[in-house]
């Protein structure tokens, strides 16, 4: 059996947010379920990234969808229901922190910033899918991206709202459970080399600290983080529903390293 028909992607639609360049979960994603026969639809949050997103996608629909403004999927839903298009899967792929004023203790955490990520990156899911219910094939599937659970310091006040996303998506989850069999599942991705990632405050040198936690001692890579969330989206997934898959390349249990040790070990013996 091919890997086209395991997934079986022929003809199925998808909606994809979240594509803003070619370093991005969205963007691997959706090179493989394009490959692999199925069709998508993206948003974007403005102009910019749909001239972005066009010129990666050229033959592809893209809806502008900027999550700080309910109405604004109006246009989408209103080409779905004049075409009578049902989703197979939807992939939500958004983030976003103000890290303007450099890292801060989680505890100095403004309100305002925290409530708009919050939204964003939380709570922008749970609309869209209120918003696409009807919209949904009986057996959909739904992902959304969060972290690790390394909880890192440096991602401050977006680590537990990534955690917010997680219990969001087994809520979702309960929600249409009375009425459909759309399944919400989260891939927790360990560090990425991607363009958002690096807008974190110290990000590269924790992304450079994975590296040598992963059992491998290679980085995670987006293409295998990709695979994952293709395989979700897939009816190959049909018995996951309300489930955090955590892809890390083995960080999550290699907390003593022993050649992170040994390093370090060397490093006070010579402070001595």
């Amino acid at each position: 059996m091919s890997s086209a028909d395991f997934l079986n992607f022929n003809q199925k639609l998808f909606l994809l947010s979240g594509v803003a360049n070619k370093k991005s979960i969205a963007y691997f994603v959706a090179q493989l379920i394009q490959k692999h026969g199925g069709k998508i639809i993206f948003t974007v949050q403005n102009e910019a990234n749909k001239k972005a997103c066009q010129q990666l996608f050229p033959d592809d629909l893209i809806f502008i969808h900027d999550v700080n403004h309910h109405h604004s999927m109006t246009e989408l839903k209103n080409y779905l229901s004049n075409h009578q298009l049902k989703l197979d899967g939807f992939l939500h792929s958004m983030a976003f922190a103000n890290y303007s004023e450099g890292f801060k203790p989680f505890h100095e955490t403004k309100r305002d910033d925290f409530l708009n990520a919050a939204q964003i990156s939380a709570f922008s899911l749970v609309e869209m899918c209120g918003d696409l219910k009807d919209f949904f094939n009986h057996r959909a599937s739904v992902v959304t991206i969060s972290i690790s659970n390394t909880k890192a310091t440096n991602y401050g006040y977006l680590g537990p709202i990534k955690a917010m996303l997680e219990s969001v998506t087994h809520f979702l989850a309960k929600s249409f459970a009375s009425f459909s069999e759309v399944r919400f599942n989260t891939v927790a991705a360990g560090p990425l080399k991607t363009s958002a990632s690096a807008g974190i405050p110290g990000y590269i040198d924790a992304y450079l600290f994975s590296e040598q936690m992963t059992l491998r001692h290679s980085a995670l890579k987006t293409q295998e983080v990709a695979n994952s969330i293709v395989f979700l989206l897939s009816n190959a997934s049909s018995g996951i529903n309300a489930s955090t898959l955590l892809i890390d390349a083995g960080m999550a249990v290699n907390a003593f390293d022993e050649e992170i040790i040994k390093r370090y070990s060397k490093f006070f013996d010579e402070k001595k």
